[in-house]
């Protein structure tokens, strides 16, 4: 389990974070949902340590993550896809993956076959660079890398975003078998209602840097969900 509890977060004088409190479970889809600028990519930033905590507490399977570096809570098996999802794009498909590697210990720096049975498309595009290829090829790239570190949990920012609706069901059916099959936590945050709604096993909505509704998936249909996701 991913617990974080009562984390604040500063750039400066500006919080972003004001006693965040969460869960991610083992074998479960957990989705953060809210507006832009309401704090959910800071949110990520201090569970993957790519920004620190000015308060509160992150731990991963019982284990303190303060102060422990990024590369490191992959080689715990934190995997991330960023927004925009910051692939290398002069690189070949296979070597995006191959970037996967640097975590893991030389036995297992192959590709796992799952990733192409999850993305075929990926299997047949190998020797093309990453720029090359659709945003929802990148994305499914992106995904893919992430899956290559062999992650315990999987943390998603905004996988759908500027996706065409095909390839965010190729991702929904991704995410669900790796969750039942596999086991692995799935950290998921998104604008897209629709795409929680039918994913999520728990939820959770932010608003100006603080949690303000938590429940199961059915709850986003409530008024008090709705009010704090309209614009």
């Amino acid at each position: 389990m991913l617990t974080v509890d009562n984390a604040n977060l500063h750039y400066g004088a500006a919080q972003a974070l004001r006693g965040i409190t969460i869960r991610a479970e083992m074998g479960k889809i957990t989705c953060v949902l809210g507006r832009n600028g309401v704090g959910k990519t800071s949110l990520l930033r201090a569970i993957t340590g790519r920004h620190p905590l000015s308060g509160g507490a992150i731990a991963f399977d019982g284990k303190p993550l303060d102060g422990v570096a990024a590369y490191n809570r992959a080689k715990m098996g934190v995997g991330f896809v960023p927004q925009g999802r910051e692939i290398f794009p002069l690189l070949t498909v296979k070597e995006n993956l191959e970037t996967g590697y640097a975590p893991l210990a030389r036995k297992d720096r192959f590709i796992p076959d799952d990733i192409f049975s999850l993305f075929p498309v990926l299997n047949t595009m190998l020797s093309r660079r990453g720029g090359d290829l659709s945003g929802g090829q990148q994305q499914q790239l992106a995904i893919g890398r992430a899956l290559v570190t062999r992650p315990r949990i999987l943390v998603l920012d905004e996988p759908t975003e500027g996706i065409q609706p095909s390839i965010i069901k190729d991702i929904g059916r991704a995410l669900k078998y790796l969750r039942d099959s596999t086991g692995m936590a799935i950290l998921l945050v998104e604008q897209y209602l629709d795409f929680c709604r039918e994913l999520a096993d728990h939820v959770y909505i932010m608003d100006r840097g603080e949690i303000v509704h938590e429940g199961s998936a059915e709850t986003l249909d409530t008024a008090e969900a709705r009010r704090h996701l309209t614009v």
